[in-house]
């Protein structure tokens, strides 16, 4: 068996992933697939990505590209999700800001920086007119941080995928002011040089098992039961959910790169080349 450590965060977009492991598909060709868990989303798996700890990650789009382009050894060898993602921008339910625009020049609470948090946060500025020079971050690493400083007020609001922070809204911590989506594909596949130079059979073989999941995912006996019950979503949240997302079996295309790296370059947060 060949050893393949996977990173993720902890959301419904990699259910795939979790019951190809559980079913024995990976393992039916060889590959013992080791998941490991990322709640701080896209900046911690670039930094595992970059010391050896993983091998692959089902990561963000723009958060990927950034940091290959700032020396992360490593590269796209697959689309995951070709749909948007829906960035829910949060306040704290007692907060005096009711729009998009009362949120100009306050503090965007990031799980760390070059993280999809921290990203989306000056895309959307970058989108609005606002002046990102003037964006002052607060980071928070996680959700559950991120709660505690929305509410205490050492952040003004939290950018987190709209469904995966809906129950937080509903309980009434958090209220959503707008939503924000990617005008990309929300997550790749990306594999570090070093695993994609020695196991390259090991990937697509791991491609393969996964590729096909995805294809008929939708289709699964009470898929929407199972996600709800996993994710403690609601049924509803689920099913709007499962009729926006559309997994890719396919690489990502070049012009929506050359997309990403265009928006990226104009915050200098890559070189223009």
């Amino acid at each position: 068996m060949t050893t393949l450590r996977i990173g993720g965060v902890p959301e419904h977009f990699n259910l795939p992933i979790h019951l190809c492991i559980e079913e024995g598909l990976f393992a039916e060709k060889g590959i013992h697939v080791e998941w490991v868990e990322f709640p701080g989303g896209t900046g911690a798996m670039n930094a595992a990505l970059r010391s050896d700890e993983i091998d692959l990650a089902v990561i963000l789009t723009e958060g990927i590209i950034k940091d290959i382009d700032n020396g992360n050894p490593s590269s796209i060898v697959q689309n995951y999700v070709s749909s948007s993602l829906i960035w829910g921008v949060h306040v704290a339910q007692n907060s005096s800001f009711q729009t998009i625009e009362d949120l100009k020049n306050s503090r965007p609470a990031i799980s760390r920086y070059g993280s999809g948090s921290h990203t989306m946060a000056y895309i959307q500025a970058e989108q609005l007119g606002w002046n990102t020079s003037e964006i002052e971050c607060v980071v928070v690493n996680n959700i559950d941080t991120a709660v505690e400083a929305l509410t205490a007020g050492e952040a003004e609001y939290f950018m987190w995928e709209h469904f995966t922070t809906k129950p937080l809204v509903d309980k009434k911590i958090f209220r959503r002011v707008s939503d924000f989506p990617t005008p990309w594909s929300s997550f790749v596949i990306a594999a570090t040089d070093k695993y994609k130079a020695n196991h390259s059979t090991t990937i697509n073989k791991f491609l393969e098992v996964l590729n096909e999941k995805t294809k008929n995912f939708k289709l699964l006996n009470r898929i929407e039961h199972l996600l709800s019950e996993r994710y403690e979503q609601k049924l509803e949240d689920i099913k709007k959910w499962l009729s926006l997302t559309t997994w890719s079996q396919e690489q990502l295309p070049e012009e929506e790169i050359n997309l990403v790296k265009k928006h990226l370059s104009k915050l200098k947060s890559i070189d223009k080349k």
